[in-house]
């Protein structure tokens, strides 16, 4: 019995742990992706998406965007579309920060 309420106690340390790494590191993310899209890529010149005060007029609101999933936004970014360029085919972006990027919109276009 008592072995089994110390494995018990290990288990949910554990979970604990991964849990507050994950949500620091999804943090990290969330922050990273919005430098990207203010300050290195742009973004907010163009489209408007409230989380990051962006009220650019020329590309789609991206809070009013109809797909924000994160497949969409990745090819978009990846390639661009239209007037917008290809970020990750130029090469404006690293393959990192494209996910970023796109991982950040995804999540907070809308909210």
């Amino acid at each position: 019995m008592a072995l089994m309420l110390q494995f018990r106690n290990i288990i949910f340390t554990t979970l604990f742990i991964v849990s507050i790494t994950s949500s620091q590191s999804w943090g990290d993310v969330m922050k990273q992706g919005m430098e990207i899209f203010n300050e290195k890529a742009g973004c907010g010149a163009c489209h408007v998406l409230k989380h990051a005060g962006s009220e650019g007029n020329i590309g789609p609101n991206l809070d009013m965007s109809k797909d924000k999933s994160y497949a969409y936004i990745k090819d978009m970014v990846q390639n661009g579309l239209g007037v917008m360029p290809a970020f990750g085919e130029d090469g404006i972006l690293t393959p990192e920060e494209v996910d970023i990027v796109s991982k950040y919109v995804a999540n907070v276009a809308g909210k």
